[in-house]
């Protein structure tokens, strides 16, 4: 199987984190991850997270970075991105607002458009994370599919929720592939549940209906819960991904990195590290 290196979303152990950010890099390089994926600064410089990181022998390969972050200063987020050496940048998340369905969507790809345009001029590759609610129909297909082809591939790359794909009731693995060439990130995420009422963003304190019993959705280590994590490595390689990250919002019985260990455990197990 191809080497393709694996980094860890920092967002799953957010807590820990914001405690001491360069104890939890030092834990990550002794598991065996290549780099990190962010999921904002904690008030740190650029250069003293760049320390922190060359430190350890990690590569800081993506950010996720609200819209409206985004929004507020086009400018100085992609310069703060630069500065730390970082060579993706992904929109995580949208509010109810800017999704498929609802007039702010239309607002979206413009901006998706501009700022991608300006991310390409630094350097930088602009990166779209989806959830499930990209999977509502637009003119006869997914709206996630409409904003990639409203898009051109310089602009905006793929970065596919393995998780929410296959909670949205598509393939990952397939969907994967599907967007082979337009795929240098893809998150491995894993859960055991099923899609009922209210929302699984709830678990993670996003106001979105009422809160799921955690007994009908769980996040779960990437290979220990319901995705086949061989289908869909091979899906990424074939692909070209040029990174994998591991992603876990919630851990429930063990720590994140814990969880962490456990999901890259399963990475050996298939051939990848």
């Amino acid at each position: 199987m191809k080497r393709v290196p694996v980094a860890y979303q920092l967002y799953s152990a957010r807590e820990d984190v914001a405690q001491d950010m360069a104890a939890v890099f030092h834990q990550l390089k002794q598991l065996g991850y290549d780099g990190v994926e962010f999921a904002g600064f904690f008030d740190k410089s650029a250069k003293d997270i760049r320390t922190m990181l060359d430190s350890e022998g990690l590569i800081p390969v993506s950010s996720h970075c609200p819209l409206s972050v985004m929004q507020a200063d086009m400018f100085g987020t992609i310069a703060y991105h630069v500065a730390l050496g970082l060579k993706y940048i992904a929109i995580p998340y949208v509010d109810e607002a800017y999704r498929p369905g609802n007039p702010g969507f239309a607002e979206l790809i413009r901006f998706v458009y501009k700022f991608g345009a300006l991310c390409k001029e630094a350097g930088l590759q602009l990166l779209y994370h989806n959830h499930d609610f990209e999977f509502a129909p637009v003119s006869g297909g997914y709206g996630l599919d409409f904003l990639y082809a409203s898009t051109p591939p310089e602009y905006l790359a793929t970065q596919i929720d393995t998780c929410w794909v296959k909670y949205a009731g598509e393939d990952p693995a397939a969907y994967v592939r599907k967007y082979t060439g337009r795929a240098p990130v893809v998150h491995l995420k894993d859960y055991v549940g099923t899609k009922g009422e209210g929302s699984p963003y709830a678990l993670i304190g996003k106001k979105e209906n009422e809160p799921l019993d955690t007994q009908q959705f769980q996040f779960r280590p990437f290979g220990h819960g319901s995705q086949d994590a061989k289908a869909i490595v091979e899906a990424g390689i074939d692909a070209g991904a040029e990174w994998f990250v591991v992603e876990q919002d919630l851990s429930y019985d063990r720590s994140p990195l814990e969880d962490a260990a456990m999901s890259l455990n399963t990475l050996r197990q298939v051939g990848l590290k």
